[in-house]
Protein backbone atom coordinates (compact mmCIF):
# COMPACT_ATOMS: atom_id res chain seq x y z
CA UNK A 1 0.00 0.00 0.00
CA UNK A 2 1.16 3.65 -0.15
CA UNK A 3 0.82 6.63 2.46
CA UNK A 4 1.03 10.37 1.40
CA UNK A 5 2.47 11.94 4.07
CA UNK A 6 2.42 16.04 4.03
CA UNK A 7 5.18 17.78 5.65
CA UNK A 8 3.88 21.05 7.96
CA UNK A 9 0.58 22.55 6.59
CA UNK A 10 1.51 26.04 6.58
CA UNK A 11 -1.53 29.13 7.10
CA UNK A 12 -3.86 29.68 4.21
CA UNK A 13 -1.56 29.53 0.99
CA UNK A 14 -0.62 25.40 2.65
CA UNK A 15 -3.85 24.65 2.65
CA UNK A 16 -5.22 25.99 -0.33
CA UNK A 17 -2.59 24.64 -2.20
CA UNK A 18 -3.65 20.99 -0.36
CA UNK A 19 -7.19 21.45 -1.06
CA UNK A 20 -7.38 21.97 -4.60
CA UNK A 21 -4.57 19.83 -5.76
CA UNK A 22 -4.44 16.48 -3.42
CA UNK A 23 -7.59 14.69 -4.92
CA UNK A 24 -5.22 14.81 -7.84
CA UNK A 25 -2.08 13.56 -6.34
CA UNK A 26 -3.99 10.57 -4.42
CA UNK A 27 -5.03 9.18 -8.49
CA UNK A 28 -1.92 10.23 -9.93
CA UNK A 29 0.30 8.47 -7.19
CA UNK A 30 -2.31 5.44 -6.49
CA UNK A 31 -2.09 6.87 -2.82
CA UNK A 32 -4.27 4.48 -0.25
CA UNK A 33 -3.85 6.94 2.70
CA UNK A 34 -3.11 10.59 3.65
CA UNK A 35 -1.54 11.83 6.62
CA UNK A 36 -0.39 15.12 7.39
CA UNK A 37 1.15 17.37 9.84
CA UNK A 38 -1.13 20.37 10.37
CA UNK A 39 -0.27 22.06 13.84
CA UNK A 40 0.28 25.32 11.40
CA UNK A 41 -2.46 25.44 9.42
CA UNK A 42 -4.22 28.23 11.01
CA UNK A 43 -2.54 31.33 10.34
CA UNK A 44 1.14 29.82 10.79
CA UNK A 45 0.21 28.65 14.08
CA UNK A 46 -2.48 25.88 15.63
CA UNK A 47 -5.59 24.87 14.51
CA UNK A 48 -9.17 25.79 14.98
CA UNK A 49 -12.44 23.01 14.23
CA UNK A 50 -13.36 24.60 11.07
CA UNK A 51 -10.04 24.17 9.16
CA UNK A 52 -9.50 20.78 10.98
CA UNK A 53 -12.84 20.26 8.99
CA UNK A 54 -12.05 21.21 5.91
CA UNK A 55 -8.58 19.47 6.12
CA UNK A 56 -9.88 15.83 6.31
CA UNK A 57 -13.12 16.79 3.80
CA UNK A 58 -9.75 17.49 1.36
CA UNK A 59 -8.91 14.23 1.67
CA UNK A 60 -6.53 14.16 4.52
CA UNK A 61 -7.32 10.74 6.39
CA UNK A 62 -5.14 11.50 10.10
CA UNK A 63 -3.59 14.83 11.43
CA UNK A 64 -0.16 14.90 13.39
CA UNK A 65 1.30 18.24 15.31
CA UNK A 66 3.74 19.63 17.58
CA UNK A 67 4.34 22.03 19.83
CA UNK A 68 1.71 24.38 17.91
CA UNK A 69 -0.72 22.32 18.83
CA UNK A 70 -2.26 24.16 21.43
CA UNK A 71 -1.75 27.89 19.98
CA UNK A 72 -5.19 27.90 18.98
CA UNK A 73 -6.94 27.44 22.32
CA UNK A 74 -10.07 26.28 20.91
CA UNK A 75 -8.42 22.69 20.17
CA UNK A 76 -8.88 22.04 23.85
CA UNK A 77 -12.65 22.35 23.25
CA UNK A 78 -12.75 19.47 20.28
CA UNK A 79 -9.43 17.23 20.15
CA UNK A 80 -10.91 14.84 22.59
CA UNK A 81 -13.95 14.21 20.16
CA UNK A 82 -11.54 14.18 17.25
CA UNK A 83 -9.49 11.15 16.78
CA UNK A 84 -8.00 11.73 13.92
CA UNK A 85 -6.32 14.58 15.20
CA UNK A 86 -3.36 13.32 17.19
CA UNK A 87 -1.08 15.77 19.65
CA UNK A 88 2.41 14.42 20.73
CA UNK A 89 2.14 11.02 22.60
CA UNK A 90 4.46 11.85 25.18
CA UNK A 91 2.41 14.79 26.89
CA UNK A 92 0.97 13.39 30.53
CA UNK A 93 -1.02 11.10 30.29
CA UNK A 94 -3.90 14.02 31.44
CA UNK A 95 -3.48 16.15 28.66
CA UNK A 96 -6.39 15.98 26.16
CA UNK A 97 -6.13 13.99 23.22
CA UNK A 98 -4.36 11.45 22.12
CA UNK A 99 -0.79 10.46 20.67
CA UNK A 100 -2.12 7.59 18.43
CA UNK A 101 -4.82 6.21 15.86
CA UNK A 102 -5.27 3.18 13.86
CA UNK A 103 -6.69 4.17 10.28
CA UNK A 104 -8.31 1.14 8.77
CA UNK A 105 -8.05 1.22 4.43
CA UNK A 106 -11.02 0.03 2.44
CA UNK A 107 -9.11 -2.85 1.79
CA UNK A 108 -9.15 -3.75 5.59
CA UNK A 109 -5.45 -2.70 6.55
CA UNK A 110 -5.16 -1.25 9.68
CA UNK A 111 -2.49 1.81 9.86
CA UNK A 112 -1.24 2.92 13.34
CA UNK A 113 0.15 6.32 13.24
CA UNK A 114 1.90 7.51 15.84
CA UNK A 115 2.64 11.08 16.85
CA UNK A 116 5.81 12.22 19.20
CA UNK A 117 8.03 15.30 19.94
CA UNK A 118 11.68 15.96 20.34
CA UNK A 119 13.33 17.30 23.77
CA UNK A 120 16.67 18.60 22.55
CA UNK A 121 15.54 22.38 21.83
CA UNK A 122 12.11 21.75 22.47
CA UNK A 123 9.54 21.67 25.79
CA UNK A 124 10.81 18.97 28.25
CA UNK A 125 8.17 16.75 27.71
CA UNK A 126 8.20 12.74 28.71
CA UNK A 127 10.76 10.77 27.10
CA UNK A 128 9.73 10.26 23.22
CA UNK A 129 11.75 6.73 22.59
CA UNK A 130 9.40 5.07 25.66
CA UNK A 131 6.24 7.03 24.22
CA UNK A 132 6.65 5.42 20.46
CA UNK A 133 7.55 2.08 22.16
CA UNK A 134 4.36 2.37 24.45
CA UNK A 135 2.44 3.51 21.24
CA UNK A 136 3.22 0.87 19.12
CA UNK A 137 2.44 -2.03 21.38
CA UNK A 138 -1.10 -0.45 22.18
CA UNK A 139 -1.56 0.16 17.63
CA UNK A 140 -0.77 -3.28 17.18
CA UNK A 141 -2.91 -4.74 19.57
CA UNK A 142 -5.42 -2.32 17.62
CA UNK A 143 -4.77 -4.15 14.77
CA UNK A 144 -2.06 -2.10 12.94
CA UNK A 145 -0.20 -4.16 10.26
CA UNK A 146 1.49 -0.76 8.81
CA UNK A 147 3.03 1.63 11.07
CA UNK A 148 4.03 5.34 10.58
CA UNK A 149 5.82 7.91 13.25
CA UNK A 150 5.37 11.47 12.98
CA UNK A 151 8.62 12.57 14.93
CA UNK A 152 8.27 16.26 15.37
CA UNK A 153 11.97 17.41 16.53
CA UNK A 154 14.30 19.99 16.09
CA UNK A 155 17.68 18.16 16.61
CA UNK A 156 18.78 15.90 13.46
CA UNK A 157 20.60 13.53 15.53
CA UNK A 158 17.44 12.97 17.77
CA UNK A 159 15.61 11.87 14.66
CA UNK A 160 18.23 9.63 13.46
CA UNK A 161 18.02 8.14 17.15
CA UNK A 162 14.58 7.58 16.68
CA UNK A 163 14.71 5.84 12.96
CA UNK A 164 17.52 3.71 14.19
CA UNK A 165 15.47 2.75 17.17
CA UNK A 166 12.35 1.66 15.87
CA UNK A 167 13.98 -0.04 12.40
CA UNK A 168 11.86 -3.25 11.81
CA UNK A 169 9.45 -2.05 14.64
CA UNK A 170 7.83 0.35 12.68
CA UNK A 171 7.12 1.03 8.85
CA UNK A 172 8.20 4.25 8.67
CA UNK A 173 9.47 7.67 10.26
CA UNK A 174 9.43 10.81 9.14
CA UNK A 175 10.21 14.02 10.33
CA UNK A 176 8.62 17.22 10.67
CA UNK A 177 9.16 20.81 12.65
CA UNK A 178 12.02 22.05 10.85
CA UNK A 179 9.83 23.13 7.69
CA UNK A 180 13.26 21.95 5.62
CA UNK A 181 12.74 18.84 3.83
CA UNK A 182 16.01 17.26 4.01
CA UNK A 183 18.02 14.81 1.28
CA UNK A 184 18.16 11.92 2.92
CA UNK A 185 15.33 9.54 2.35
CA UNK A 186 16.08 5.40 2.22
CA UNK A 187 15.29 2.52 3.87
CA UNK A 188 17.04 1.25 6.89
CA UNK A 189 18.39 -2.41 7.07
CA UNK A 190 15.13 -3.94 9.20
CA UNK A 191 12.90 -2.09 6.45
CA UNK A 192 11.86 1.06 8.23
CA UNK A 193 11.77 4.34 5.94
CA UNK A 194 13.26 7.08 7.00
CA UNK A 195 13.78 10.36 6.08
CA UNK A 196 15.30 13.66 8.46
CA UNK A 197 12.59 16.30 7.67
CA UNK A 198 9.70 16.26 4.93
CA UNK A 199 9.65 19.82 4.95
CA UNK A 200 6.73 22.37 4.64
CA UNK A 201 3.80 22.90 2.45
CA UNK A 202 2.73 26.51 1.89
CA UNK A 203 4.63 29.76 1.03
CA UNK A 204 7.97 29.37 0.56
CA UNK A 205 8.74 33.06 -0.60
CA UNK A 206 8.93 33.52 3.14
CA UNK A 207 11.36 32.13 6.04
CA UNK A 208 9.64 28.41 7.23
CA UNK A 209 6.32 29.84 6.03
CA UNK A 210 6.26 33.32 7.77
CA UNK A 211 7.10 37.06 6.05
CA UNK A 212 10.46 37.68 5.33
CA UNK A 213 10.20 41.07 7.32
CA UNK A 214 9.27 40.29 10.96
CA UNK A 215 11.74 37.07 11.47
CA UNK A 216 14.85 39.30 9.95
CA UNK A 217 13.92 41.99 12.41
CA UNK A 218 14.29 40.17 14.91
CA UNK A 219 17.34 38.28 14.27
CA UNK A 220 18.85 42.07 13.33
CA UNK A 221 17.29 43.59 16.11
CA UNK A 222 17.22 41.22 18.86
CA UNK A 223 13.58 42.80 19.17
CA UNK A 224 10.12 41.07 19.18
CA UNK A 225 8.62 41.54 16.38
CA UNK A 226 5.11 40.25 14.82
CA UNK A 227 5.05 37.05 12.58
CA UNK A 228 2.69 36.68 10.01
CA UNK A 229 2.34 34.04 7.20
CA UNK A 230 4.48 34.68 4.22
CA UNK A 231 2.69 34.64 0.75
CA UNK A 232 3.79 33.40 -2.84
CA UNK A 233 5.77 30.12 -4.13
CA UNK A 234 3.52 27.76 -2.66
CA UNK A 235 4.60 24.41 -3.00
CA UNK A 236 3.58 20.77 -1.31
CA UNK A 237 5.81 18.80 0.46
CA UNK A 238 5.38 15.52 1.51
CA UNK A 239 7.04 11.77 0.95
CA UNK A 240 5.41 9.05 -0.50
CA UNK A 241 6.16 5.68 1.29
CA UNK A 242 5.25 2.09 -0.44
CA UNK A 243 4.84 -0.88 2.22
CA UNK A 244 4.27 -4.15 2.32
CA UNK A 245 0.59 -4.58 4.04
CA UNK A 246 1.47 -8.38 5.37
CA UNK A 247 4.80 -7.50 6.68
CA UNK A 248 4.23 -4.01 7.42
CA UNK A 249 8.00 -3.35 5.80
CA UNK A 250 8.46 -0.51 3.81
CA UNK A 251 9.59 -1.09 0.30
CA UNK A 252 10.03 2.39 -0.82
CA UNK A 253 10.52 6.14 -0.35
CA UNK A 254 10.22 8.98 -2.35
CA UNK A 255 10.26 12.61 -1.38
CA UNK A 256 7.90 15.16 -3.22
CA UNK A 257 8.47 18.61 -3.64
CA UNK A 258 5.24 20.02 -6.08
CA UNK A 259 5.24 23.41 -7.06
CA UNK A 260 1.45 25.05 -7.52
CA UNK A 261 2.47 24.74 -11.38
CA UNK A 262 2.97 21.02 -10.52
CA UNK A 263 -0.45 20.52 -8.78
CA UNK A 264 -2.38 22.74 -11.29
CA UNK A 265 -0.66 20.21 -14.22
CA UNK A 266 -1.73 17.06 -12.38
CA UNK A 267 -5.14 18.61 -11.48
CA UNK A 268 -5.57 19.49 -15.50
CA UNK A 269 -4.48 16.15 -16.24
CA UNK A 270 -6.67 14.60 -14.06
CA UNK A 271 -10.00 16.45 -15.55
CA UNK A 272 -8.83 15.20 -18.60
CA UNK A 273 -8.61 11.74 -17.48
CA UNK A 274 -11.75 11.93 -16.12
CA UNK A 275 -13.63 13.86 -18.72
CA UNK A 276 -12.20 11.15 -21.43
CA UNK A 277 -13.41 8.18 -19.05
CA UNK A 278 -17.03 10.05 -19.06
CA UNK A 279 -16.92 10.43 -23.46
Amino acid sequence: MKLLFIGDIVARPGRDIVRRGLAAIVRTYAVDMVIANGENAAGGAGLTRDITNDLFKAGIDVLTSGNHIWDKREVLEFIDKTPRLLRPANYPASTPGSGSYVWTSQHGIGVGVINAMGRIFMAPLDDPFVAVANHIAHTRAAGARVLLVDFHAEATSEKLAMGWHFDGQVTAVVGTHTHVQTADERILPNGTAYVTDVGMTGPHDGIIGMDRAGVIARFVTGLPSRFEAAAGDSRLHAVLITADADTGRATGIERLSLTSSDVDAMVEEDATEAASNLS
